[in-house]
């Protein structure tokens, strides 16, 4: 587990663009299970490819018309249950820091594991988004 004074600035770096927390296990369940529309969920972390390329990938993604209806974050290394339960929605992928899942009326619809993210600039993190976004929001 991760220090919070380490990793609240990290955290606000998803806030600052409107994601609310989600830091309990119960909390991923009330969304994912009563989510209409579009969300996006992702699993924050402290590794270098999240500052990177995920969150910047993700800030420069909501710059378009569509965009998800709502957007939540869940700490790997913070908020074990909500990590862990929120990976549980992500099933069949692995569990993957940093992640990104775009859910629509609670589906996943669109998925990038960290591999997807490690060594990929934010620019090609959030066309990637974008296209989902315009697919599915």
């Amino acid at each position: 587990m991760y220090p919070v004074e380490l990793t609240t600035p990290m955290a606000k770096e998803l806030n600052r663009l409107g994601f609310e927390s989600l830091t309990t296990a119960e909390q991923v369940d009330e969304v994912m299970n009563n989510q209409e529309g579009t969300a996006l969920v992702v699993v924050n972390s402290v590794c270098g490819c999240a500052a990177a390329n995920a969150r910047p990938g993700v800030a420069l993604s909501l710059d378009g018309e569509k965009k998800p209806q709502r957007m939540v974050t869940v700490f790997a290394g913070v908020d074990r249950e909500a990590t862990e339960k929120a990976r549980e929605y992500m099933l069949p992928y692995p569990p993957s820091s940093p992640s990104i899942g775009l859910f629509k009326d609670g589906k996943l619809v669109h998925f990038l594991e960290r591999h997807h993210i490690e060594g990929r600039p934010a620019e090609m993190i959030a066309a990637n988004l974008k296209m989902a976004y315009e697919r599915f929001c």
